[in-house]
């Protein structure tokens, strides 16, 4: 009797023992989407696909690696801030939150979040390791209010099957782009001469976010310093006009589809709609995995670049990208060390995380064969030199996008003129700006 109540003593020993080791629990709340009957259990990362692919199985491995750390995932609609925003006011935040670098200064100028500085020292990790499109977009003064993970940026996703028809690809079978405004509109016109079909293939309905974007990129060309004052916006400028003239050039002379929302100008694309899709990083994959279908329009004939240089002044490309931050409250030093432990290894794994189309944040994984063997990624790795984001001390920058999308699709669609319809987008992004 003496030896089972031993034996029984040890089991309850070794029971609480391992109950002890899932002790320390993070909350994280992300977007990417919701895929847990595909990827709920697993664990291999090079076998996932796709944004909410591979976070999620990076986070299964993370936990199978350290079976003390439980990390609770509660996934929002994107973009979430909404339910951030609410949790924040309740005392009832997550411990570590996804969030693009754009809305990094609206938390950190309220101190709603936490520097990771010493975080990322602790484990090791230098501020230099990350590229200066990605350390760029979440420092605000002088501090890292988040672990970079990537940077994205709207690309010309290219169909080289009809570019060839339009008779507009070089001897060594890479598309001709434009390199002026001019060129554009003399190779917009022959592709759609050629082709019957227009040059661009763009989401100009429902979001219209993409307005905003090629803006910043367009005016960063020309070297204007129109957020020069970070609480002011500066848009009654000859930069601004010629922007705003093009893009509406390009619906004048129905060079670009008309109409479709995100959704249908993605399939519009894959279906041959157009020769240049006007879309982000993160639809390299997908638009990959259509090439290599011997029936459909990209068969074969899919490549994709950075957004030209159309304007004189340098190479830039607006850039955003999305970062892990912490809201602030109270953490147990077991929970501080295990949010190390995981910003560790999402560095450590960027290179699964650029197999989605995004830009690595870890300067080390461009030069790996693994990510140069990617398709296309020497085409656009350049973005993480020539990318840019915002000032870092521009607050409210989601609601300024929707001004100026709104804006700028009333300039372009003719329901404004130009001038008015940048006099109307400064005032009321200042007028938003000087009530924060």
């Amino acid at each position: 009797m003496r030896h089972f109540l031993l034996s029984t003593a040890a089991v309850i020993a070794l029971s609480w023992a391992g109950a002890a080791q899932a002790q320390t629990t993070i909350q994280l709340q992300r977007f990417f989407g919701a895929c847990e009957p595909d990827y709920g259990k697993v664990t291999d990362v090079s076998s996932a696909v796709g944004e909410c692919g591979i976070i999620t199985s990076l986070i299964n491995k993370f936990e199978a690696d350290n079976p003390d750390i439980d990390v609770n995932v509660t996934t929002v609609k994107w973009p979430g801030y909404d339910q951030l925003n609410a949790q924040l006011a309740s005392g009832a935040a997550p411990d570590v939150v996804s969030i693009h670098y754009s809305a990094i200064s609206d938390y950190q100028a309220r101190g709603l979040i936490d520097s990771v500085d010493e975080i990322l020292a602790a484990q090791g990790i230098a501020p230099t390791s990350f590229t200066e499109a990605a350390r760029g977009g979440v420092t605000k003064e002088g501090q890292m209010f988040g672990l970079p993970f990537d940077n994205w940026t709207m690309l010309f996703h290219v169909n080289l099957n009809l570019m060839k028809e339009a008779g507009l690809v070089n001897p060594d079978g890479t598309p001709i782009l434009p390199t002026s405004v001019d060129e554009f509109f003399a190779q917009g016109k022959q592709f759609k001469e050629k082709t019957g079909k227009p040059y661009l293939v763009q989401i100009l309905a429902n979001e219209t976010a993409v307005y905003a974007r090629m803006l910043y990129t367009f005016l960063q060309q020309q070297n204007s310093d129109f957020f020069a004052d970070p609480t002011k916006i500066k848009l009654n400028t000859p930069e601004a006009k010629s922007v705003v003239e093009f893009m509406k050039r390009i619906n004048d002379e129905g060079l670009t589809t008309l109409g479709l929302d995100y959704a249908a100008a993605v399939s519009a694309f894959a279906q041959g709609a157009g020769g240049i899709a006007v879309n982000g990083t993160w639809l390299i994959g997908d638009f990959v995995a259509q090439s290599q279908k011997s029936n459909t329009a990209l068969a074969g004939g899919y490549t994709v670049y950075p957004v030209p240089q159309l304007f004189p002044g340098r190479d830039s490309t607006y850039a955003d990208g999305h970062s892990w931050v912490l809201p602030h409250k109270d953490r147990t030093p077991e929970q501080t060390a295990a949010i190390g432990k995981l910003f560790k290894f999402l560095a450590d794994n960027d290179f699964q995380w650029a197999r989605t189309g995004h830009l690595p944040a870890v300067k080390a994984v461009f030069d790996t064969p693994e990510f140069k063997a990617l398709p296309f990624r020497g085409n656009i790795a350049k973005i993480a030199e020539t990318g840019r984001s915002l000032p870092g001390a521009v607050q409210r920058q989601f609601p300024i996008q929707a001004i100026l999308s709104e804006e700028l699709g009333a300039a372009i669609n003719g329901d404004k003129s130009v001038d008015e319809a940048l006099s109307s987008a400064e005032s009321r992004i200042n007028d938003l700006l000087a009530n924060i």
